[in-house]
């Protein structure tokens, strides 16, 4: 009986198994249905085919000349530049028509009054608002938050899609509210430059099928080269702004990609010009006329000179204000809150009292407030004495003389303009920096820089009305004014760049040799006693992972041993390790790299060998005995960079970040002590901000 219910029992499982197959395969039967009748369902099956076998055939053929790599630096150039080309149209377009409808209300100041101060004050606010309700990692420069990614830093939020489209439609708002919030292009455009050359990094490694190079950071690198180029026009400089701005050390590797996607950009930048009849011709953005005949005397260098000095002593008191409004503003309750719960309104307060401030009929008729940026710069930039043009005024062409109107309004002289607008511009511009919203600062420095040097020039050929020596050569103060603003920008940002953009910007290569003496005065001074430059200060106050700043900030991190952070070097092999034991190690550590030393008693470094070798190597001695040893199958590649306890976490930091390094091997006498890691390395850069 019991025998009979088991086999009945051992039916019923059968044949549920057999319903339960059925069942199976019915699922699946109906699964591939479904599948074929989608497959079926997508349209054009066939040109898409033909799509992708053309695409691959243009791969193909474009790979045979050159590898993608150079095709994504030409592409991040062109895009880059028409992003600045179009963010410049729309901005000029802004720009005309708050001056058409601020000359239509000529004659009734309270309207003007209300459209010089609500048309900046609304910007500011959009511009605060959409950047930080889209992604609030959009407000300030962006330059020293690139710099910390660039040297291998982890802040993703920073490359984002939505940072790209925050503080792209933000920038274009800030710079439309003009002069009057007196705010650049550059900075921000460097970091929406670097956001695209991530996205071409992406690209580049998906057309290599997932194959990353180990070089770190290569494609960033030539983002920020390519930023400064399609600003200006100019390529030459921008790599040099790569170099000295946005990391501490060089790949020579590097070098050409810079070269290459900066000319791309800047010749696709002035290429749009010349299309949309901005420019007859491709020449330099603010094309000036010196005389190359006699551009200056011998005797001029010494004004030169004294003219770096000047601004050295300048910039310093500008970046002392600087940190200091930022700290204030920081550490400041009320401000603090209002800055927490409302910027806009912040942004809405500030921007309204800046432009009450530069209203032309309240002080705005002293410092020219009625001049566009460009338009600032370009009257700074003309070669034509004011003391001169002072005697026949009303013989200017336009638009010479509306520029000298602006700048000698009636009852005062250009001397008390350029005066006022020295002192006023100062306190403005650090008020300006406190908006929280997407904005450069190189430009107006520069501008600034410009005026300092345009009234030291205006200053020499009054005094010197009559020439210079026997030749009666007339002092020019364009060319004081161009060498005021590189030795006034290179003082601030303590590089050098400033000196060779000047140039590039102008076309003018007659005062090399006195903007370059001036820019080299400047920051001597500047950088004297370890002061920290505009990008350093904004890394402290925000107490970004920047190595530099903070030792710029604190010289006595520079010293700091690696020692007292060397952590276990993990699993290590000895040269005479069997074939057994390996393959226990193999499935047992994570580890893709393992140190190999002469014994655990004395363990001197010999080499290392990857995990993938290791593996590869037991495959093709697997048939043969386990007794072997690690020495006899595998090569043990000898390790090149290497470090001791006393080297400074200086060093271990450039090394890693030059090099692309996850660890390095610590060792006292050829003998192994430790490692030191990528990811304790970034813990203790953290922890050194949060204490400077």
């Amino acid at each position: 009986m019991d025998e009979t219910c088991v086999n009945v029992k051992r039916l019923d499982e059968n044949e549920e198994q057999c319903t339960d197959e059925d069942k199976t395969d019915q699922d699946k039967t109906e699964e591939k249905l479904i599948s074929s009748n989608e497959c079926s369902r997508k349209p054009w099956q066939e040109s898409r085919s033909r799509i992708r076998e053309c695409v691959l055939y243009v791969k193909k053929v474009l790979v045979f000349f050159a590898s993608m790599e150079w095709y994504c630096y030409a592409l991040l150039g062109i895009i880059t530049a028409l992003m600045s080309f179009f963010m410049d149209m729309t901005v000029a377009k802004l720009l005309n028509a708050h001056q058409w409808l601020y000359r239509c209300l000529k004659g009734h100041h309270l309207l003007q009054f209300l459209c010089w101060t609500l048309y900046p004050a609304c910007l500011c606010a959009l511009s605060t608002s959409f950047a930080h309700s889209i992604c609030p990692f959009s407000a300030g420069s962006g330059v020293p938050e690139a710099r910390a990614i660039l040297l291998g830093m982890d802040m993703p939020d920073y490359l984002s899609l939505s940072n790209l489209f925050a503080k792209l439609f933000g920038l274009i708002c800030t710079l439309a509210s003009g002069s009057t919030v007196f705010l650049g292009k550059v900075g921000p455009f460097v970091h929406l430059s670097v956001m695209v050359g991530a996205f071409m990094s992406r690209l580049h490694v998906s057309c290599r099928g997932g194959k990353q190079r180990a070089a770190k950071g290569e494609m960033l690198v030539v983002a920020s080269a390519v930023g400064v180029a399609s600003c200006f026009g100019a390529p030459v400089s921008g790599v040099l702004f790569s170099i000295e701005v946005m990391g501490t050390h060089y790949s020579v590797r590097n070098y050409c990609p810079c070269f290459f996607a900066a000319a791309c950009g800047a010749i696709t930048f002035r290429l749009l010009s010349v299309c949309s009849t901005d420019q007859e011709t491709i020449q330099a953005l603010f094309k000036t006329s010196f005389s190359s005949d006699l551009p200056y005397q011998p005797f001029e260098i010494f004004i030169f000179v004294l003219l770096g000095l000047f601004c050295s002593i300048l910039s310093c008191i500008y970046l002392f204000c600087h940190r200091w409004a930022l700290r204030f503003v920081k550490t400041n309750k009320p401000i603090s809150r209002l800055l927490a719960t409302e910027k806009s309104l912040y942004s809405a307060i500030v921007a309204f009292l800046l432009a009450c401030f530069t209203f032309y009929h309240s002080a705005g008729h002293f410092i020219a407030s009625e001049l566009t940026m460009k338009q600032l710069l370009t009257s700074l930039l003309d070669d034509t004495s004011w003391y001169s043009v002072s005697q026949n005024a009303s013989a200017l062409p336009e638009p010479q003389k509306t520029f000298w109107q602006a700048w000698n309004p009636p009852g005062k002289s250009y001397f008390q303009t350029l005066g006022f607008f020295i002192t006023a511009k100062v306190g403005l511009l650090v008020v300006a920096c406190t908006l929280p919203l997407p904005a450069g600062y190189f430009m107006p420095v520069f501008v600034y820089g410009a005026a300092v040097g345009r009234l030291v020039g205006e200053g020499s050929a009054y005094f010197l009305s009559d020439g210079i020596s026997s030749a009666k050569s007339l002092i020019n103060p364009g060319g004081y004014a161009l060498a005021g603003a590189a030795a006034f920008s290179g003082a601030v940002t303590h590089t050098l760049s400033p000196a060779l953009l000047a140039l590039e910007m102008t076309g003018q290569c007659s005062h090399a040799v006195p903007a370059l003496v001036a820019t080299l005065v400047s920051n001597a001074v500047a950088r004297a006693k370890h002061r920290p430059s505009f990008y350093d200060g904004i890394s402290l106050i925000k107490k970004l992972p920047h190595l530099p700043s903070l030792i710029r900030a604190c010289p006595k991190l520079a010293n700091v041993q690696i020692k007292q952070f060397v952590i276990p070097a993990g699993v290590v092999l000895e040269r005479t390790e069997t074939l057994a034991s390996l393959k226990h190690i193999l499935n047992d550590s994570a580890d893709n790299e393992f140190p190999v030393v002469d014994s655990h008693d004395s363990p001197i470094l010999l080499g290392t060998i990857n995990k993938s070798q290791l593996r590869e190597h037991l495959h093709q001695h697997r048939n043969e005995g386990l007794c072997k040893q690690l020495e006899e199958v595998c090569s043990i590649h000898p390790v090149r960079l290497h470090l001791t306890p006393e080297s400074t976490v200086k060093q271990a930091h450039c090394i890693m970040s030059a090099t692309g390094e996850q660890r390095l091997f610590i060792t006292e006498s050829g003998r192994l002590c430790g490692v030191i890691t990528w990811k304790e390395m970034k813990k203790i850069i953290e922890e050194m901000a949060k204490e400077v």
